[in-house]
């Protein structure tokens, strides 16, 4: 059991909510203040009888003062409290910050998450986060809607989206989730949790975690070179989420406030200027209970809540482990959800009842692919972050909770990972499975305007073959420290024929904490990233802390890592025909000859064997991607046909039927032949052969490929 509060600041704070001093309180009890000081820091306790009178004073009972778990109930109510208008007259119609990302669950499930990986307390543990999804409906909607005292924030809304309200979007946003809920009997909640996190301390408006997410804009509060965000803005996609612009917080902390670490309340709403009863209202409110301390009553902090008005506001977290639960009410995404002015009947409601279940895949996929490499752990090293997402209705599950593997979500790029973290990778890519590493050097320039010199940083590149899982092939993915995708762009210039591939640079802390430059480039690579943190390149952070030249650095490190991985993928220049029937890895022969001068009348010119790339796959067959040289005395009308035959050291060389014969480029199959596109001067096509029809195994001989034309003339 956990232990109680010390009595001392316990009941300070009570009286500081009852609104009561010292004094007032020893003359209630009949007592000198000295005595009732003492308790108050600790020097002395007060007597069983005497507690029992105190629990009479505060309007409680002595289970609450012995167990201090939670604040007395006397004093002033948690309820909404709007800041008052701007004396200067100033007006605000909305935060800007929430303009500076989509209301979309995928840059939601991006911003937060980077806010927990930076929040992580353990570094020696992973981070993890989960997103619940919840919707509302009739009863259960109800006892909610009551819960946060919704009638309080009714004349606000109506304030905003009435006749008289000013129609911007911000207040077209909120009529839009007013009219959803209000016609479709419905609400969703969009809970994130995060646990092994610091969760939000500091005092209500101290420099601390809590006023730079609760009370502050553009304050990230992120001190550490290696933290994902930099701005202050990714937070407020927590409120640009919410069609209400309401999001509720429930925090357990990494290190006591006022004595205590769970299940500390607070809501925040966030709405434009605003005109109810006459009076005028700057924007943002808060849902909590009234400073004792503060000069005006319109001012509400944060609260010590009851385990059961945790649970009537859906805050309930699943353990003590430190972190914070973010409850965004009116949980919308612009990609998913139906359009907010669709009609009441069967097939709209349909459709926005299965939203949640589009809302919960896209939860799923942004994770996946954003956070692949936090999640993915080897040898020694544990992932940073394990991430899940479930979702209910009206408490029951209607979606099990369905934890994100990033081998399932990016395979090729986990495995590249999960090789460089183990110690398993090799000089070039020889076979399937293999990750090939090879290192590309970042000159971190110096700070204070200086062009020359820098810090010499060794990032990581990692290729290995491409599956189709992973989506696109041939992509450069790049990410520093906290292992988040920063960028994800394609690798030009690849010569025909490479097979897909996929690769990753693992630059600053991500490269190793050991190597050297790994600080100066987590904070060089930071200052170029803008606000959504998806690419490197000119900020303006970048020109005042270093030089305007300095992205130049950038686009070397872009250059050399495309460079290293054209040099990493390209086929061995020993594997590369120089004329004639040329031997392949000792395994492989190509067959035909360049075609020459003084040909048979009659003979059609065929195209030139120009490369070929060759293995043995895990089926047991030949998989060849072949380059031709097609000039210009090639006829492209006739077809050509490719023929596999095993390479054996007497007799005749049998025939190795193809399995799958597929065009890459410059030509077409056609009936089992290549027809060669008219005006092409290269053309590249793959084959496999079919194990079932292989005389013998694939390993104990080589191969020969020969062209012919479609007649069955061999070149």
């Amino acid at each position: 059991m956990k232990a109680a509060e010390d009595f001392g600041p316990w009941l300070a704070r009570q009286l500081r909510n009852a609104r009561k001093s010292q004094t007032d309180l020893a003359d209630e009890l009949g007592m000198t203040r000295a005595a009732v000081s003492a308790w108050i820091v600790g020097r002395s306790v007060p007597r069983d009888e005497t507690i029992r009178r105190i629990a009479e004073v505060l309007g409680t009972d002595l289970e609450t003062i012995h167990t201090r778990s939670t604040d007395a109930q006397a004093g002033l109510p948690v309820s909404w409290y709007h800041r008052p208008a701007h004396a200067d007259g100033g007006r605000e119609y909305g935060n800007a910050a929430a303009f500076a990302f989509e209301a979309d669950v995928s840059v939601l499930a991006r911003e937060a998450t980077q806010n927990s990986l930076d929040a992580r307390l353990d570094p020696a543990e992973p981070v993890r986060v989960r997103y619940t999804l919840h919707e509302l409906t009739g009863e259960a909607l109800a006892r909610f809607l009551e819960a946060i005292d919704w009638e309080r924030l009714v004349p606000h809304y109506e304030a905003l989206t009435g006749e008289g309200g000013r129609q911007g979007k911000v207040s077209r946003t909120i009529s839009a989730g007013l009219r959803d809920m209000y016609q479709h009997d419905r609400l969703v909640l969009l809970r994130v949790d995060d646990y092994n996190a610091t969760g939000l301390t500091g005092g209500d408006y101290d420099n601390g975690l809590f006023a730079a997410v609760v009370r502050r804009q553009l304050d990230s509060h992120k001190k550490d070179s290696g933290a994902g965000g930099s701005y202050g803005l990714g937070k407020a996609t927590l409120w640009g989420t919410s069609r209400l612009g309401l999001v509720l917080i429930n925090s357990t902390l990494s290190e006591p406030h006022e004595g205590r670490t769970e299940r500390r309340l607070i809501g925040r709403l966030d709405l434009p200027w605003r005109e109810v009863d006459g009076q005028e209202f700057a924007g943002p409110a808060w849902f909590g209970r009234p400073d004792p301390d503060a000069r005006s009553a319109d001012v509400a902090r944060s609260w010590w809540a009851d385990e059961e008005t945790v649970e009537q506001l859906h805050l309930t977290r699943e353990s003590a482990s430190p972190g914070t639960s973010f409850l965004i009410v009116g949980a919308h995404d612009v990609a998913s959800l139906v359009s907010p002015v669709a009609t009441l009947d069967e097939d709209a409601s349909a459709e926005d009842d299965d939203s949640v279940h589009r809302m919960h895949a896209r939860l799923v996929e942004a994770l996946g692919r954003n956070f692949w490499a936090a999640m993915t752990g080897g040898g020694d090293h544990k992932p940073h972050l394990e991430a899940s997402v479930r979702t209910c209705r009206n408490g029951e599950v209607l979606i099990a909770e369905e934890r994100v593997d990033p081998t399932v979500t990016q395979p090729s790029r986990t495995r590249a990972l999960r090789a460089f973290l183990e110690g398993d990778t090799v000089d070039r890519l020889t076979a399937p499975g293999q990750v090939a590493r090879a290192t590309v050097q970042l000159n971190v320039p110096l700070h204070g305007g200086q062009v020359r010199g820098g810090v010499p940083h060794d990032a990581v590149l990692l290729v290995t073959h491409a599956e189709d899982a992973d989506g696109r092939p041939n992509r450069l993915v790049s990410m520093r420290g906290n292992r988040m995708t920063v960028r994800d762009s394609p690798v030009t210039n690849v010569p025909v024929g490479t097979n897909p591939f996929q690769a990753v640079l693992l630059t600053g802390r991500a490269a190793g904490r050991d190597v050297p430059g790994a600080e100066e480039a987590e904070e060089f690579l930071r200052a170029s990233e803008p606000p959504e943190h998806d690419k490197w390149g000119q900020t303006e952070e970048l020109r005042l802390v270093y030089s305007p030249s300095a992205y130049r650095r950038i686009a070397a490190l872009t250059a050399a890592a495309n460079n290293a991985v054209r040099e990493l993928v390209a086929v061995p220049r020993a594997k590369r025909r120089s004329g004639g029937e040329a031997k392949i890895a000792g395994r492989l022969k190509l067959g035909g000859t360049p075609a020459r001068k003084g040909r048979p009348a009659g003979t059609a010119a065929l195209p030139e064997l120009d490369n070929v790339d060759a293995l043995v796959d895990e089926d047991g067959a030949w998989s060849v991607t072949v380059d031709l040289r097609v000039s210009a005395g090639v006829d492209t009308d006739r077809p050509v046909l490719p023929v596999a035959k095993f390479d054996v050291r007497s007799g005749p060389r049998p025939t190795a039927p193809w399995k799958d014969l597929v065009a890459i480029s410059g030509c077409e199959v056609v009936d089992g032949a290549l027809s060669l596109v008219p005006g092409a001067r290269k053309a590249v096509f793959r084959g496999i052969t079919d194990v079932s029809r292989h005389p013998v195994r694939a390993h104990l001989t080589g191969l020969v490929v020969e062209l012919r034309t479609g007649k069955g003339e061999q070149a």
